[in-house]
């Protein structure tokens, strides 16, 4: 085929490609190409001549004992023309080759009239299409965890919504929306890209997500130029979609403070990313490395006394638990409309929290002890902030 480098820039121009991959899935196409024409079993290479800008495909042919009826001869008893016995091979191609020597012979696949133009153009058109789907794959892939914008194109029947991204279709499941939200075709939606498969079937998949904290996470540095800048570090983050969030928040400047920044000038920052949620909302704490300090802080709004750990780290058939001891009055708040708070405070610290209400007419001691719980929650909370 003539003109081949231009075809290969063309192409490249078109789908946006590099020609030096590009020149790999055309030489790719022509190898199968020949084998489907030719022969599926035999080897074959295929050149690019640059100076005449045209492909020439070559068989490859290997050299073997003139007893091995294995390789000379297929089951049929027919000639096995990928392999040449040694006689024959010093007789008619070079007096010094042996046993495992290769040499090439080009085939012309023009030869072969309309069907070989048909076969090959169908090749071109399926190796070219799994060369742009693998690089849209490497490009989204690195965007697992970012937001992307795109036109809903379609609403079927199960309520999953296909939206438009560039040169890409993504599909965001009925599962992976907020509750009560609905689309149209038309409008223009956020979500993070949650997951990205490719097959030779159905080709490249983008699953996206609202619902994901990693959303959360995307639309907090869109809003707040401190999380954007690495100035406050998202440390960790559970949601409930729609309804309640809480984050954790840690500062990498003495004099930001991370919840203050991240919440913005009457609430302005952190409301503008709830109005994105379906009003969802977002409690922001400072992260503490200190575990007893960390639970305490993700239990707000309610005021708690002690917190214990018990059990030990990284043991699954024991979780790590922490009793929280707080005022019967605190209760309600800890535990939160229909028990989300708790579970918030357990998801964002990773502990399961079992609450110990504090009873009013206890003892004097244990009223001390209690006391001494709480001064040590205080000296913490002054150590470490």
């Amino acid at each position: 085929m003539e003109n081949i480098l231009d075809i290969i820039d063309a192409l490249a121009h078109e789908k946006g490609l590099s020609p030096e991959n590009v020149k790999v899935a055309l030489k790719n196409a022509f190898i199968k190409t020949a084998q489907r024409l030719i022969n599926e079993d035999f080897t074959f290479a295929a050149e690019i001549d640059e100076e005449t800008k045209s492909i020439r495909v070559y068989q490859t042919i290997t050299v073997v004992d003139d007893e091995d009826d294995d390789n000379l001869y297929t089951e049929e008893g027919d000639v096995n023309q990928g392999f040449i016995s040694l006689t024959r091979a010093r007789e008619e191609v070079d007096p010094d080759v042996d046993i495992g020597d290769e040499f090439q012979i080009e085939h012309d696949i023009e030869s072969h009239g309309r069907t070989a133009a048909m076969t090959l153009y169908r090749e071109i058109e399926y190796h070219v299409q799994r060369l742009v789907e693998d690089e849209l794959y490497n490009k989204y892939k690195e965007k697992i965890g970012t937001i992307v914008n795109g036109r809903v194109t379609r609403v079927d029947d199960k309520n999953t919504t296909y939206i438009e991204m560039d040169e890409v279709r993504a599909v965001l499941p009925m599962k992976s929306r907020i509750k009560g939200e609905a689309f149209v075709v038309g409008d223009v939606v956020r979500a993070v890209v949650r997951r990205v498969n490719i097959d030779k079937v159905n080709g490249i998949q983008i699953e996206l997500s609202r619902t994901s904290p990693k959303f959360l996470e995307g639309l907090l540095a869109l809003e707040v130029p401190e999380i954007a800048d690495e100035v406050v570090l998202i440390e960790k983050a559970a949601r409930i979609p729609g309804e309640r969030a809480k984050i954790a928040l840690l500062s990498m400047h003495p004099q930001v403070d991370p919840v203050g920044a991240t919440v913005g000038v009457k609430g302005v920052r952190i409301n503008a990313v709830s109005e994105e949620l379906l009003g969802e909302n977002i409690d922001c704490i400072e992260y503490s490395t200190v575990p007893e300090l960390f639970i305490a802080r993700a239990m707000s709004p309610a005021i708690i006394n002690a917190v214990t750990i018990e059990g030990e780290a990284d043991n699954e058939e024991n979780p790590l638990k922490a009793i929280v001891t707080l005022p019967s009055d605190q209760k309600s708040k800890a535990i939160g409309k229909s028990g989300i708070n708790i579970r918030l405070a357990s998801m964002l610290t990773g502990y399961t929290i079992e609450l110990v209400e504090q009873a009013g007419g206890e003892t004097a001691e244990a009223t001390a002890k209690a006391e001494e719980k709480k001064d040590d929650l205080s000296s913490l909370e002054a150590l470490f902030g």
